[in-house]
């Protein structure tokens, strides 16, 4: 069982590989299975295909270069239901960081066609709720779909020091903090409280960012059904979180979602050209009552379309609207080519196993 597969034509193109299916049918039923059998010292991409199906795991993926491809979101699904209030038998807690879906540790990661889900429940029950933990660099996503509550995606790497204890908890307390980059392309990412946060540069590109209702239907004037971002970007980085061509949709009640907070001073946000719907509040981004980081945060808009788009006059004064030429900065070769050039997907045959067609990007 434990050797490369090749049951087709199609799979033929990739080197490496091994095919996933929960009813037996393939090399593995499970996707860690999957996992744990890439030679340890590959230095090439594996290629992992997944059949339809709903897979009940924790994934915990510390090879590199480790490639995951769906049936497409709707039908490929990993989902787990961990939390942060919930205990070890020791009676010690998980806290946040133990309580991923799937932890992505090593660097060269990418995924398409899967949904990654935690489904613990909301917040104000079990704490936060991952559906991912990333923490490897160049790593890679498209065609995704993410459904949480609370933290829907963490973009390592942790911040230098916890605010509320000493320690943070789960796979990379303690570790060296390194600079990463992720890419999201084409996703659909849920939430409702701090759903996309973290220090990792990301650029979510023609994705839909929606924010899950959590208020009743007659909520209070003025009440928060959450933020979307809450960065926790590294002093002296250039960029955090770029969303290009997104749509920022929900069925919360208007004027009830943050753009984001600062989980960190530093935090640094840029929406461009993305259209948002009429629950992002007017005022665009709260301080999380700290005065001291409106002077530090980078919280950039260039052309927002929409009910809730922003304005120079409706937005608070510490945010700022791009002008075209300080716009022309954001694109993802200028973010994320790093000093090894990245380029996301670049090379890589695109398919999701129900397509009968490949795509070269």
């Amino acid at each position: 069982m434990n050797k490369p597969l090749s049951h087709g034509s199609d799979v033929d193109l990739y080197r490496n590989g091994y095919l996933v299916a929960a009813d037996g049918s393939g090399d593995f039923p499970t996707i860690q299975a999957a996992i744990d059998a890439i030679p340890a010292e590959c230095t090439e991409k594996y290629t992992i295909r997944i059949k339809p199906g709903t897979y009940i795991e924790k994934l915990q993926i510390e090879k590199p270069m480790v490639h995951l491809v769906g049936a497409g979101a709707d039908q490929t699904i990993i989902t787990y239901d961990d939390y942060a209030l919930k205990k070890f038998q020791n009676g010690e807690l998980y806290h946040t960081f133990h309580s991923y879906t799937a932890f992505i540790g090593a660097d060269d990661f990418t995924a398409e066609g899967l949904s990654f889900i935690n489904s613990a429940g909301p917040g104000r029950e079990v704490g936060q709720a991952l559906a991912v933990y990333v923490d490897g660099d160049r790593a890679a996503f498209r065609h995704c779909r993410f459904i949480g509550h609370q933290d829907t995606i963490f973009t390592g790497p942790l911040p230098e020091q916890p605010i509320d204890r000493s320690f943070f908890g789960g796979p990379r307390d303690g570790a060296e903090r390194r600079k990463l980059r992720q890419y999201y392309e084409d996703c659909y990412i849920e939430g409702d409280v701090d759903f996309i946060f973290g220090s990792a540069t990301a650029v979510f590109q023609g994705c839909e960012i929606f924010a899950k209702n959590r208020l009743s239907d007659a909520a209070a004037e003025g009440e928060v059904n959450g933020w979307i971002t809450a960065a926790s970007t590294p002093e002296g980085a250039r960029y955090g979180y770029v969303f290009i061509d997104c749509d920022l949709t929900s069925n919360a009640p208007a004027q009830s979602v943050y753009l984001g907070r600062p989980w960190r001073n530093h935090a640094k946000v840029c929406f461009l050209n993305c259209w948002m719907g009429a629950h992002v509040k007017q005022e665009g981004w709260h301080n999380w009552n700290k005065t001291d980081a409106e002077a530090t945060v980078a919280y950039f808009e260039y052309h927002s379309a929409g009910p809730g788009a922003g304005s120079v006059m409706g937005r608070v004064p510490w945010a700022k609207i791009l002008s075209d030429q300080e716009a022309a900065e954001y694109t993802v070769p200028v973010i994320l080519s790093g000093n090894d050039g990245w380029q996301p997907f670049e090379g890589m045959l695109s398919f999701e196993l129900s397509s009968s067609k490949l795509k070269q990007t």
